[in-house]
This record gives structure tokens, sequence and C-alpha cells, in this order.
């Protein structure tokens, strides 16, 4: 595995996450329930706990996939094709690490081929699994460059993430509709200025 994904990858190396049963995830559904001062044991809350759950395998699924091996499969029958490569607008739905509440958004990436490309269902495919993971939108912009960067080999890559919190909209200062914008530039769009230009002019920034 590259460097960059290694350095990216969640951590498998590290010593695993001791993972509680269901029953005792579903418990812990039930106490926050009655946390905030609700009766789990009414009609519409009955069935809460195993619904919470379930979603969660849904909306976490990120954990238990590696964005790496989405991308190991390249072409390089490209008729000599340089230019940049870019899917704009694709949506994501990720979660906040710090409360645990939405973080709602597009992803734009780019890159500029050095001999292979990837299949276009690819980069979307790598932006979900990231998101599905407790993420600041910081990290999930890095992690999207940098595992397309270590995988490829392209001249460059570029990525740019506009996102709501729904941290700063439903709870805090409450600052609704107001979006965020990251970036991550590598090889020839941080090198080369024109390059960089051109991506945000595709993208709609510029």
């Amino acid at each position: 595995m590259d460097a960059t994904i290694r350095k990216l990858a969640p951590a498998a190396a590290a010593e695993p996450v001791s993972r509680p049963s269901r029953e005792e995830a579903e418990a812990a559904v039930e106490t926050l329930l009655r946390w905030i001062g609700e009766d789990p044991a009414r009609e519409g809350l009955v069935d809460t706990p195993r619904r919470v759950v379930k979603a969660y395998e849904e909306l976490y699924g990120g954990y238990g996939q590696q964005p790496a091996d989405v991308l190991t499969r390249t072409f390089e029958e490209v008729a000599g094709y340089q230019e940049m490569v870019l899917l704009r607008d694709i949506p994501f739905t990720s979660h906040c690490e710090h409360h645990m509440v939405p973080i709602i958004g597009k992803a734009h990436v780019a890159y500029v081929p050095d001999g292979r490309v990837l299949g276009l269902s690819k980069i979307p495919r790598v932006v979900e699994i990231f998101a599905r993971r407790l993420q600041t939108q910081e990290k999930l912009t890095e992690q999207v460059a940098a595992v397309i960067d270590g995988a490829l080999t392209p001249k460059g890559v570029a990525v740019m993430l506009e996102a709501e919190h729904m941290c700063m909209s439903m709870r805090g200062i409450r600052t609704h509709g107001s979006t965020t914008v990251t970036t991550s530039f590598y090889g020839v769009f941080r090198d080369d200025r024109e390059e960089q230009t051109r991506f945000l002019a595709m993208v709609g920034r510029r």
C-alpha cells in the first residue's frame, strides 16, 4: 500500500476498537431516549433503538471499506488523453465528529492523468466511503485527494468540498445556509497557478 494511503487509512495497524454487541448499542440508544426525557416504552419509540442501530450501520458504513481498494483497477487505453478529468457536483452526506450531526455538501474532484485513468464511478465511491465516517471537512478533503494521488499517481489532483454543517445550522450560532469551502491540491494543481485557476473556473468558483 502506498505510504500516502497508509497515512490516511483508518487505524488498521493500531489495536482494533472493541465493538459492543448490537444489544448493547440498542441499550445505549434507549439510555439516550430516557436522558432527553422520553419514554422508550411508548408506542412510537418501542422500535427506535433497533432502527437507530440499523441506520448507523448504513450511515457509518465507510469504516468497513477501504477506499484504496476501489481504485485498484485503472485503464490505459485513453488514446493519449492528457487533459484534466473533472467530476463536478458529487453529492455527499457525512457527520461531524464533534457533534455527530450531518455535513451536507458536494465535492468537485479533478485529476490530470499520466497514462492511466479511473472509471468515472470510482471517484464518487471514494468520496462516499470517506464521508460515511465521522469527519471534519478539512480531513475529508485531504483524504480524497491523497488516496487518488497515491493510487493513480497522476500529474495532479484537485479536490474542492462545499458543505453546510448542521452543527452550525441546527445548534450554536444557527447560521442557516452558511457554506464551508475547502480545497486540496497535488502536483500540477499545486505547482501551476494556471492549472489551479482552470480547475476553479471549470468548477464555477472563478
